[in-house]
């Protein structure tokens, strides 16, 4: 009986302390700030524009571009990244416990899956307070040669995160689009994206 209670109490310990783990993500100072300054924007909406993307015919000319960071937690972020009248898009930033990973989730206006969605990458350095990349990650380059699109298996996407500036940027080898958003104007609040 004595053994019995012994081990009920051990199970008890690990199993409390397993439950705290599960809480909080093992993350480092560059990171936190990055995610830290992204999070400190909940709530708010801002405009953008392209102010890179040599492809002659974007599908973002024109339109107008809004930011939300709409739902932080303490290990993710919602944002979703409005264009015209397009709600499919909001990028996900998640603490992973090795680093920042950063997936696109695309949504069809009834709130179903695109065939491609969460695609995106993981951070592989610290990276810096201001800036993180994320290289494509395997699920996305066996995604992307599925859809037909293997030249996006070299993507990168870089986020930047200034007093004044957000800006979402994607580069690989001949491609480089960027949106820049003003942190210093909020702007109303779009409706929720699809799918959310």
């Amino acid at each position: 009986m004595k053994y019995l209670a012994r081990y009920s109490l051990i199970f008890c310990l690990l199993f409390s302390t397993a439950g705290l783990a599960a809480e909080s993500v093992v993350s480092i100072s560059s990171q936190d700030t990055f995610f830290n300054s992204i999070k400190m924007l909940c709530g708010k909406a801002f405009s953008g524009k392209v102010s890179i993307d040599n492809v002659a015919e974007s599908s973002f000319a024109g339109k107008k571009l809004i930011l939300h960071v709409r739902k932080c937690t303490d290990t993710q972020l919602q944002i979703p990244f409005h264009v015209g009248d397009d709600h499919s898009r909001t990028f996900l930033i998640t603490k992973t416990g090795s680093g920042l990973s950063l997936k696109h989730d695309h949504r069809h206006a009834d709130g179903s899956s695109d065939a491609l969605t969460m695609y995106g990458g993981h951070t592989l350095d610290a990276g810096w307070p201001q800036v993180q990349s994320f290289p494509a990650d395997q699920y996305s380059k066996e995604l992307f040669v599925k859809n037909g699109i293997p030249q996006s298996n070299g993507n990168t996407w870089q986020l930047y995160v200034y007093p004044e500036q957000f800006t979402y940027r994607m580069v690989r080898e001949g491609r480089e689009f960027r949106v820049d958003f003003d942190l210093k104007n909020t702007i109303k609040t779009p409706d929720a994206p699809w799918g959310y």
